[in-house]
């Protein structure tokens, strides 16, 4: 597995693994020894960077990666989150200072280890001043418990903010072929300060693959039951999209799903994406993407496509957005 780089020196391998949908949010998670044996799978295929919060579950997502990885806990690097009260998101933020050194000791309990390689704001509070915020995970840093600082759909100022309190090693925010926005500020301001940035939902939370279209149907336990960007008008709208990746892919012999996380490599080198997958064949497939040669020609086709291609629907409902920092 080819290697990169994340902020001031944290190497990882080029492709991670959200492991959100293993346990929460898209539809039936799996068993707990079927999501040991998943990410222990990973790992042996090089998978090397891992991305879960206290959220997710709430917390039985930690715990998998707790027993899957405890054997091999040098061999890994662990991201993880704090920033909701109780780890509920639906309760809303909660970055208190007090509430920051909770997650992180029972993290590291759920983790079974003695160290967060990287902590993630999951997102922005706007009651408590980034600089606390930045100064607690600094604490943590001083003392060992922690390693490296993450934010997520942080904004430039924020960014920035906490920055010049304590490096930030790595941006977690939503980045792939249907919604691109952190182009236009996120990343000059990542380059600059030198930021590594780690797209969520990669895959555009699995339509890009060409899987779902317009009769899919998407349970209430799954997150995009409620998301606009799919409802089956606007899955509709969007499958010119997908026939334009098709395209692409069947000209060069490889999937929809790896053309699209491709082209997120070809973008930055600091870039390290973290589709999230159930399934070992699946995981396979991504990380065929690795060695998937993406030329400037190739990138400038699919650009050409993009911008005759207008998406249609929000990447949340309101509520959601909300939470968004600018």
């Amino acid at each position: 597995m080819k290697k990169r780089t994340l902020g001031n020196g944290l190497e990882v391998s080029a492709l991670g693994c959200g492991c959100m949908g293993l346990s929460f949010g898209l539809g039936q998670g799996l068993e707990p020894e079927e999501g040991v044996a998943f990410l222990r799978g990973a790992h042996e295929r090089g998978v090397t960077f891992f991305d879960t919060a206290e959220a997710y579950g709430p917390f039985v997502n930690e715990k998998l990666l707790g027993e899957a990885f405890e054997p091999v806990r040098d061999e890994v690097v662990i991201a993880t989150k704090f920033g909701f009260e109780d780890g509920n998101a639906a309760k809303g933020v909660d970055s208190r200072p007090e509430r920051i050194r909770q997650v992180c000791e029972e993290s590291l309990a759920r983790l079974r280890t003695d160290r967060i390689d990287i902590f993630y704001q999951h997102r922005v509070d706007p009651s408590v001043p980034i600089e606390e915020v930045a100064g607690t995970v600094k604490e943590l840093i001083e003392e060992g418990k922690v390693l490296h600082f993450g934010l997520s759909e942080a904004g430039t100022g924020t960014i920035r903010r906490a920055h010049a309190v304590q490096p930030v090693t790595a941006l977690q925010s939503e980045y792939s072929l249907w919604w691109r926005e952190p182009e236009e500020e996120i990343f000059p301001t990542l380059e600059e300060l030198g930021i590594g940035f780690v797209p969520f939902s990669p895959l555009g939370r699995g339509f890009l693959t060409g899987a779902i279209d317009e009769k899919t149907e998407f349970g209430k336990a799954d997150f995009r039951h409620n998301v606009p960007r799919f409802t089956e008008e606007n899955r509709r709208a969007n499958r010119g999209l997908i026939d334009a990746i098709g395209a692409i892919a069947d000209a060069k012999g490889v999937t929809r799903a790896q053309i699209a996380l491709a082209w997120l490599l070809a973008q930055k080198p600091f870039i390290v994406p973290i589709p999230g997958t159930k399934k070992l064949h699946r995981l396979e497939e991504n990380l065929g993407a690795v060695e998937v040669e993406m030329t400037e020609a190739d990138v400038q086709r699919i650009d050409e496509a993009l911008a005759a291609i207008e998406i249609a629907g929000a990447r949340y409902n309101e509520a959601q957005l909300s939470r968004i920092d600018r």
